[in-house]
């Protein structure tokens, strides 16, 4: 079958999942606190929105690539996708946690929390790719072979290195949520460098 109501449904969830991140971003605060302070507090909401915006946005820009090299999809293939597209969607819940806990004595299961929910995404989308590159089972004819390498190279690690820095998160909670926003932007970079795929638009 085709991938296109595969690629809408899947475009639907990453919409979804984004613009839910910016209902984690409240003024809640003493009610008797002047809108200055309170927008000053709530910083670690801001910072939980870029890094969980940047991360599902290029998550999105890396399953449009690996579906670009993809010819047609079968009912596991659609499986797996459905399990990682519901990680993805869990997204937003972690974020609040840690914008909300990082500063207190809930912040280790916030971020823990976090990190488990990206190395699950990570992992959900490893399965979908090697399933569908293993053997060049569901690859188109034409896929763009340097591209093909590039993907199975760089998501290979990615549910190591989210494991690694929930384990440090796990230790102490600000240095895991620093790592975690500079590993979303290490995916910026990674991405332009493997991400063009020069057969189709």
């Amino acid at each position: 079958m085709s991938t296109n109501r595969l690629e809408t449904f899947a475009d639907g969830v990453f919409a979804i999942a984004a613009t839910l991140l910016i209902l984690n971003v409240d003024t809640q605060l003493a009610s008797d606190a002047a809108i200055g302070t309170r927008l000053l507090h709530i910083w670690p909401s801001y910072a939980g929105y870029v890094v969980s915006f940047l991360t599902i946005g290029i998550i999105w820009a890396n399953h449009h690539t690996v579906m670009n090299q993809i010819a047609r999809v079968d009912r596991t293939f659609l499986m797996l996708s459905v399990l990682f597209l519901m990680s993805v969607a869990f997204i937003p819940f972690p974020t609040r946690l840690v914008a909300e806990h990082i500063r207190d004595d809930g912040a280790r299961a916030a971020t823990i929390t976090y990190g488990i929910t990206l190395t699950l995404v990570a992992s959900g989308f490893n399965a979908i790719w090697f399933y569908a590159a293993t053997g060049r089972r569901l690859l188109r004819e034409d896929a763009d072979e340097p591209t093909v390498r590039g993907i199975s190279r760089t998501y290979r690690f990615g549910p190591v290195l989210y494991l690694a820095i929930t384990l440090v998160a796990a230790a102490s909670p600000p240095t895991g949520a620093v790592l975690f926003g500079a590993f979303a932007l290490f995916w910026l970079f990674e991405s332009s460098l493997f991400g063009r795929d020069r057969t189709r638009a």
